[in-house]
């Protein structure tokens, strides 16, 4: 057996960024593409929230950086997004900054404690069709973000478009060792600034920061009625959140075929959040659209990408902020784009799969896009589709339920074979498969092909036993799997009141 040697564990130890040169590469400018797409959202998502376009760049860096060395799914970016600035919007209106960084800390807790309570084992209840609903609407959505910018501006913002498709349609023919969206973004920038074309620009979304942001606590009375004043509105950051954070999660595990914790993933949220709290940041999520760009557009996989994501945000705005308010917003919205028609899953909505797939799945897709589409909120699309699902699955597995009746030969008793899964949905339309009315005497109920769930199947056959009782018959359970025996033994007399 060969040992290997200190300094070949020591190799076997490093990331892999350290080990490759070209995975080194890859991370680097994925990195680099992300933070030139991340100042224009984060200084939309700050106009949402009321706050001072700084405020929403200062949360993209400090959540990046932290989220990755704390969080649960590499290449993952999380930044300030629109869910958390819709939700603590009118917090800050009502009662001013203050009050919004301490519930973007007082988020970070919750997230951290439902984090350490297992709300990731939640994501187990999130079907596929529900799922794939959730990434076609962020497609969706990711595109509709960008109509605004398409509307009622200059004419050669459209050229300057479509040329930005067509250099990250062809480009990566050539070469993929640079990757297509910063090469769309750098020749849009030096066309419109070399030829002196006047369209929108990063510049015109507001001023980039100058400075680094400074630690400091929230500027609020700390009482009892500050708490009650924000908890409200940190829970729902919270959750909302963490749907959008662990779904992402479960979309970039699903892509690049590796698992993620999604436990440590919470409480990375959630220390994340506590950090950008502290400094002054309005908190923030996943950003599913930015992590698209990293993972599936320029194929990074590690965490020094979703680090440099950050890092160069901050570098590009104290550094280069004459130079990066020169892009074009037409060179982001190309990138945008491409980004949404890479995201939606179009095998799904293929005729071919629409016929094999069954109408309960297509209509739980159809739910969740909708719901999202509606109400521009991943989580409630994600939280709807899942209660659809469960209310079709419910009815489908109800319908399989049985009853099936079989007289005795000398006609003085009847057995009774129940097949199926009994609960809440299928136990109640059983009691009416039974005959009351049977002169036999004796009734064997046969639940050897059947399972009980729950207490409404329990009180069912009560139901069952106590009309027939009445009848003066006898009434028989056989065939209870050792489950089933449990629960009915420990229920069975005690929900109506006895026979």
């Amino acid at each position: 057996m060969s040992v290997l040697s200190p300094a070949a564990r020591l190799r076997g130890l490093r990331p892999d960024w350290l080990r490759d040169p070209k995975v080194w590469r890859t991370e680097v400018l994925a990195g680099l593409v992300v933070a030139l797409a991340l100042i224009p959202e984060a200084i939309s998502f700050s106009i949402i929230a009321g706050v001072d376009p700084a405020i929403g760049l200062f949360a993209s860096f400090t959540m990046a950086v932290t989220i990755s060395v704390v969080g649960g799914r590499r290449a993952m970016i999380s930044a300030a997004t629109g869910a958390v600035a819709l939700v603590i919007a009118p917090l800050n209106r009502e009662h001013g900054f203050g009050y919004l960084v301490a519930a973007v800390i007082l988020a970070g807790v919750f997230q951290i404690v439902l984090g350490a309570l297992g709300v990731a084992k939640l994501m187990r209840f999130v079907p596929r069709s529900v799922m794939v609903g959730f990434v076609n609407s962020l497609a969706i959505l990711i595109f509709m973000a960008q109509v605004p910018e398409m509307h009622d501006v200059p004419w050669p913002v459209y050229p300057l478009i479509i040329g930005g498709l067509m250099l990250m349609v062809f480009f990566p023919k050539i070469t993929r060792v640079v990757p297509a969206p910063l090469v769309s973004i750098v020749v849009l920038t030096v066309i419109t600034v070399a030829a002196g074309i006047a369209v929108p620009t990063v510049g015109d979304k507001g001023d980039l920061p100058s400075s680094l942001p400074v630690p400091g606590l929230p500027d609020v009375p700390f009482t009892t009625d500050t708490l009650t004043t924000i908890a409200p509105y940190a829970l729902a950051m919270a959750l909302v959140g963490l749907m959008e954070s662990l779904m992402t999660a479960k979309l970039v595990d699903d892509i690049t075929d590796t698992h993620s914790s999604k436990t440590r993933e919470s409480v990375g949220q959630g220390i994340a959040n506590i950090v950008t709290g502290f400094f002054g940041g309005m908190g923030g999520c996943a950003m599913i659209g930015q992590t698209m760009i990293n993972v599936k557009v320029s194929g990074a996989r590690t965490r020094l990408s979703t680090f440099l994501a950050g890092s160069f945000l901050m570098v590009l705005c104290i550094v280069f902020g004459p130079v990066v308010s020169d892009i074009p917003m037409a060179a982001l919205v190309a990138v945008m784009v491409m980004v949404s028609f890479a995201t939606f899953d179009w095998h799904s909505v293929a005729p071919g799969t629409l016929r094999r797939m069954p109408a309960g799945e297509i209509a739980v897709m159809a739910v969740t896009v909708a719901c999202v589409v509606a109400t521009d909120n991943l989580a409630v699309g994600v939280v709807v589709g899942s209660v659809t699902a469960m209310v079709i699955f419910a009815r489908r597995v109800a319908h399989l339920a049985d009853v099936t009746a079989v007289t005795g030969p000398d006609g003085d008793s009847v057995v009774y074979t129940v097949t199926g899964e009994l609960f809440f949905a299928s136990s109640n339309d059983i009691v009416g498969r039974f005959d009351y009315a049977t002169e036999a005497d004796r009734i064997v109920i046969d639940l050897t092909a059947a399972h009980i769930w729950d207490a409404s199947s329990v009180a069912a056959l009560d139901a069952i036993e106590t009309k027939y009782a009445q009848r003066g018959k006898t009434v028989e359970i056989i065939g209870l799997n050792e489950p089933s025996a449990r629960i009915h033994a420990r229920l069975s007399g005690e929900l109506t009141g006895g026979h």
